[in-house]
């Protein structure tokens, strides 16, 4: 029996120091040098345009006038290499001081090859796959002059309902971490100074995930002790990464737009964290505070921006406009100033800039490369979940003569890249039906009928249409879902059932009586019980980007083996929302001794239902809790065992079991170790994600697995807003999910 040991890799160790974070944090005294010298040299009005970004605009002469006087520090949305180094040569040749600009684009999930979105990365409980997404992407970017990257998103996302969820890696705070940390390595690479390497920005800092109803841009309520135990940790992360910059977010939490926050940009960031690189706002984020009610004007947005610790403002211009006059008011410290062009400044030099400030036009093109195509291939298919598998309908037998190809997703070759794909192409992206005809070639009869032509359309007509030529086939594959503008930013959503006439087009499908394997394609968990309960099987690949299509032929040909699990929980309706594994257990927990909606009798007394914390209609449970995901495989979990049940903080808790395929593919189980602190001096969550491993296995391999988590990392912050490990008891789960697996108990001494 092979033993596999997890505690080495050290992006899976809280606090989440990374293994290349040295090579990208921290300053030598060369550089500070360098800074201290060439900001004495600047007049004011230089200072305040490093702190200005621009967005690209047509007329490159009037974008040099301004670079050329010194009035801009960055340009982001240029992607033109002629044009970035036109403009840069202003920069470096024609201003007063020679200071390089800074390009900056949204490269989220990929430049050109688009890797599956940020939630399916996430599904794949893979940091490699997010490192690898990242690096491909700087890759391509850089090569076309792009320095610097709006991502990636770290924000904590509960509820599907808000578009941007697609965007990040989900509820957990623990996954988010690693899956964050992983990304920051991937763009920045070995070192920010490499002409491959391009800056992350780690956003929205902070809390925007849990906008209120899942409607972008809206208030949060996070008290501080929430905020520190659940939001604050994946950025720490992201920062101990080597992140270069941050990025502001758009919410006020609690009455405090976060682009006027200084708790968050100072105490917290800068003190507690040590954080050394610069901080942008969002889109316009500064004139915002106009509308959210905390500044009076421009003037007092930018004075409240700077003050709380802003270093550079996107395309809102109110710190060029109003700076000057702010510092000769005293309201803002010309060392205030002083300190954002610092940081600025030494971001510039870390990325090579002032040495290497152009892009080389002649290059060989990178974009696609074979390279590229396969990490998105297998990133696509370590994303895919398996939700439901009845009769073993997958993998796909050769008995299987003739598959019907049905539905709007099958052959969308722009809405299976997803949201934030500005430089992607639809005509490089291998759809489902092409790869499934280059598959199985003469072997395999395809018959395709869509249906709708996209996911919101009604049509009957062609709905009972794809039906009837459906029936005529061994297997039906429907492939359903969401186009790519219905999720991401300003995409919210009320209702998270499939759209227009698809789930007709499934009922419809499933009155053949035929196999039916549904397929969906979405950039969110939707509620969809009804379409799970009338398909046969079912593979949820959340928008898997260029090369979803063969990845999903070989998933369905058993070419590969489902290995994703759910980042986030899929809930059976959105009046459960929101609904996530890491709640509180409240006073009065549902005992599934309740007496649900159809089974209340007429007349019934007040006290008939249970009087505990549970929906009548909804039941106890979501559609599928986090972290689930099957396998055309199956896993046994055993002998699971404590090195000591009784530990003291400074200790090491070590839990072994032994995994065992007991099914008859090879395949990958992603086994979680949760974590429950039983009784604190403030109410604790249910479980807690604190590790997890992807173990291969071959068909009747066994092998001895082992977590390894220091105790420290069972701090939280207490009723006395000190991080700290409270003695007592602890339960503890090795499962495949977070709502599975045998409790262990163990306990922490003083």
């Amino acid at each position: 029996m092979k033993t596999l040991k997890i505690f080495s890799a050290c992006l899976f160790l809280l606090p989440f120091v990374s293994c290349t974070q040295v090579a990208n944090k921290g300053s030598d005294a060369a550089t500070e040098k360098k800074v201290e010298s060439l900001l004495s040299k600047m007049t004011l009005e230089e200072k305040i345009g490093q702190m200005n970004q621009i967005s690209s605009y047509g007329n490159i002469e009037d974008m040099s006038a301004l670079i050329k006087k010194g009035e801009i520090g960055s340009i982001l949305n240029e992607v033109d290499p002629v044009r970035i180094n036109a403009l840069q040569r202003v920069a470096m040749e024609e201003s007063r001081l020679g200071i390089p600009l800074l390009i900056a684009r949204d490269v989220i999930h990929g430049f050109k090859t688009i890797f599956p979105i940020p939630l399916g990365q996430a599904a794949s409980f893979n940091p490699q796959v997010a490192k690898d997404g990242a690096r491909v992407a700087a890759i391509e970017a850089s090569s076309v002059g792009i320095r610097w990257t709006f991502a990636p998103m770290i924000d904590i996302a509960r509820d599907p309902r808000w578009g941007r969820i697609a965007e990040g890696c989900g509820e957990d705070t623990y996954l988010t971490s690693v899956m964050g940390a992983a990304m920051v390595e991937g763009f920045q690479g070995d070192s920010l100074n490499s002409p491959t390497s391009i800056a992350a920005c780690p956003k929205h800092f902070v809390g925007y995930g849990a906008a209120e109803g899942g409607r972008d841009y809206n208030s949060t309520f996070i008290p501080e002790r929430r905020l520190r135990n659940v939001y604050l940790p994946p950025f720490e992360a992201a920062t101990k990464a080597g992140a270069a910059t941050f990025m502001t977010s758009f919410n006020d939490n609690d009455g405090i737009p976060s682009t006027g926050n200084a708790f968050i940009l100072k105490n917290v960031l800068r003190d507690e964290w040590e954080f050394d690189g610069f901080v942008v706002t969002d889109w316009a984020s500064a004139s915002e505070m106009i509308s959210h009610g905390f500044a009076a004007g421009s003037k007092e947005a930018a004075m409240k921006s700077v003050n709380a610790g802003v270093d550079m403002e996107m395309v809102s211009y109110t710190f060029v406009k109003e700076l000057p006059e702010l510092v000769k008011e005293g309201k803002v410290k010309e060392s205030t100033i002083d300190e954002a062009v610092r940081n600025i400044l030494r971001i510039k030099y870390r990325l090579g800039l002032f040495d290497t400030p152009y892009v080389d036009e002649q290059q060989t093109s990178v974009m696609y490369a074979p390279s590229h195509l396969e990490a998105a291939k297998q990133a696509a298919v370590e994303s895919a979940i398996l939700l439901k598998n009845d009769k073993e309908v997958l993998p796909l037998q050769p008995s299987v003569k003739t598959v019907a190809v049905v539905g709007p997703m099958a052959n969308a070759p722009y809405e299976q890249l997803g949201t934030w794909i500005f430089d992607g192409e639809k005509a490089r992206t291998q759809t489902p039906l092409n790869a499934i005809k280059e598959m199985v070639g003469d072997k395999v009869q395809v018959i395709y009928e869509p249906g709708l032509a996209y996911s919101r359309e009604k049509n009957p007509a062609s709905v009972a249409k794809a039906a009837a030529a459906a029936a005529r086939a061994d297997v039906i594959l429907a492939f359903v879902g969401e186009e790519s503008i219905l999720s991401g930013e300003a995409h919210c959503l009320a209702d998270l059932d499939l759209q227009g006439d698809q789930g007709a087009l499934i009922t419809a499908l499933a009155k053949t009586g035929k196999p039916l394997v549904t397929i969906v394609m979405a950039g969110r968990p939707l509620t969809i019980g009804k379409e799970v309960e009338e398909s046969t099987a079912v593979l949820y690949s959340f928008h898997p980007g260029t090369m979803g299509g063969p990845a999903l032929a070989d998933l369905l040909w058993g070419k590969a083996v489902p290995s994703g699990k759910a980042p986030v929980t899929f809930p059976r309706m959105v009046g459960q929302i929101p609904v996530y594994y890491a709640h509180n257990n409240t006073g009065r927990p549902a005992t599934r001794n309740e007496v649900l909606l159809n089974d209340i009798a007429v007349e019934a007394g007040q006290t008939s239902l249970g009087c505990t914390s549970f929906y009548m209609d909804a039941g106890f449970d979501p559609l599928f809790p986090f972290g689930y995901g099957l396998s055309y495989t199956t896993f046994k979990y055993s002998n699971i065992k404590l090195a000591s049940d009784v530990l003291k903080k400074d200790d090491v808790l070590t839990v072994t079991f032994d995994l065992e395929n007991t099914g008859k593919y090879e395949g990958t189980e992603v086994a979680q170790l949760y974590i429950q602190d039983k009784i604190g001096s403030v109410t604790r969550p249910v479980k807690e994600l604190k590790r997890f491993t992807r173990v291969t296995l071959k068909p009747g391999e066994k092998k001895s697995v082992s977590f390894e988590l220091p105790v420290s990392e069972l701090a939280f912050w207490n009723i006395d807003m000190a991080k700290v490990v409270e003695p007592g008891d602890f339960g503890l789960w090795v499962a495949t999910d977070s709502q599975s697996g045998e409790e262990v108990f163990f306990k922490v001494v003083d």
